[in-house]
């Protein structure tokens, strides 16, 4: 049998066996898809157009990283404003302590650009009395009994923050009171209202009497930085609630039953 004839046959056998044509094809499918795959190695990935970067919420790549438990917090609600912000949370600040309305809470009874004077520690009426219902009297303790209504001691601060997990020390004020109770020192609290040398107010009267602290502080509940208003009618700043004579014998006069309109009950 001659070359020719030799081949010939092979070639006529090769093709009559079964699947040679599909595993060839396979071969040449694998070699092309393995050419791709290093193409794109070498080149990267290709860049989405600006469509796509759009509906994928693409921002160049940017990545807000949280550096605290109260950054953490921040980036979250930020996320849930703009679905499409890109955010990553350390595992060491992916805690729930401090709480998202604590931290909330001292930022804005420190923020410096909100009425009101800067106190020693940013302490919020809102968090503690509203979000919390903390009784005034808890706080400001002997109120109902005294003609003062004073302000809170360290002790009666640390009497609730000395239970907190240690994870809200990230607060500056929680730090700042802390300080404040191991080196014995009073929190130098400014005063807001003040009344003049003349009047004589009795706190523990009208607590008694049934008087709520919002009637002459106002809603200090929903106030995060206690803070007076300013009145063009006597030319300085005064309570939320104006608490001049006119405004006092109203309420006296309101309730004849219980309050004297008697001059000597408030001057003497």
């Amino acid at each position: 049998m001659s070359e020719k004839t030799l081949s010939t046959g092979t070639t006529e056998r090769a093709k009559d066996r079964p699947g040679a044509s599909h595993r060839s094809s396979f071969v040449i499918g694998l070699a092309t898809a393995l050419v791709a795959a290093v193409s794109v190695f070498w080149s990267g990935w290709p860049a989405p157009n600006d469509g796509e970067a759009n509906a994928s919420g693409a921002t160049g790549g940017d990545v807000r990283v949280a550096t605290s438990v109260c950054d953490a917090h921040a980036l979250r609600l930020a996320k849930e404003d703009d679905p499409h912000l890109e955010i990553e949370i350390p595992i060491k600040f992916d805690k729930q302590w401090p709480s998202a309305s604590a931290c909330q809470s001292a930022i804005d009874a420190g923020d410096p650009e909100a009425e009101g004077p800067i106190q020693p520690i940013p302490f919020s009426h809102k968090h503690h009395a509203g979000e919390f219902e903390i009784d005034c009297l808890y706080c400001h303790s002997g109120t109902d009994i005294s003609q003062a209504a004073g302000v809170p001691s360290v002790e009666i601060c640390m009497g609730c923050h000395s239970q907190f997990p240690t994870d809200y020390d990230e607060i500056e004020g929680i730090r700042d009171l802390k300080l404040h109770w191991e080196e014995k020192k009073p929190i130098e609290w400014i005063q807001l209202h003040r009344l003049p040398e003349h009047v004589q107010f009795r706190h523990n009267r009208h607590v008694q009497a049934g008087v709520e602290c919002q009637t002459c502080h106002g809603p200090v509940e929903e106030i995060d930085k206690l803070h007076l208003v300013p009145d063009g009618h006597i030319g300085y700043l005064v309570p939320v609630a104006k608490l001049e004579m006119g405004w006092c014998i109203n309420c006296h006069r309101q309730n004849n039953h219980q309050a004297s309109q008697d001059c000597l009950k408030c001057h003497y």
